[in-house]
């Protein structure tokens, strides 16, 4: 399994970061690994709703089949996502509120391979760092945006 974990505060109320995070047609604008969206639910977000999303990580692109299996907007939601040669992911984004009314985001994958310590060696081989960095950079990106939008 590898972890990441990372946050940032936001220039923007909890609401506002909740509605740009959670439609998959935006993930384009602020996931830095993100190549398209095969297919989404239409709708709020809800528990159970789905998403296909093609991700691109150290060269190869990888599609992930993403469940919602907890919803409480605008503060938490958390996806299971399912890749190939049965690996998973499990995502969270926790939003709170700051003292000045903007939003810390915290964000937390935990992906796992198959293959017990064979998968595990051939993940950090192949993801090393690439990942926090990755999620470090979504973060600033999902920052810039939300800044853009504000002026």
């Amino acid at each position: 399994m590898s972890l990441v974990e990372a946050s940032i505060d936001l220039p923007a109320r909890p609401e506002r970061v909740w509605d740009t995070v959670m439609d998959p047609q935006r993930l384009g604008e602020w996931v830095t690994i993100h190549r398209a969206l095969l297919s989404a639910d239409s709708g709020p977000p809800v528990t159970g709703m789905q998403m296909r999303q093609r991700l691109h990580v150290r060269g190869v692109n990888v599609d992930i089949d993403w469940r919602l299996v907890q919803c409480r907007a605008p503060s938490l939601a958390v996806w299971e996502g399912r890749g190939p040669a049965r690996s998973r992911a499990h995502t969270e984004y926790e939003l709170s509120e700051t003292a000045d009314h903007q939003t810390h985001f915290a964000y937390r994958n935990e992906f796992h391979v198959p293959f017990g310590k064979l998968g595990a060696a051939v993940s950090a081989a192949l993801v090393g760092g690439v990942a926090e960095h990755e999620a470090h950079h979504t973060l600033e990106r999902l920052r810039d945006l939300l800044t853009e939008t504000t002026n």
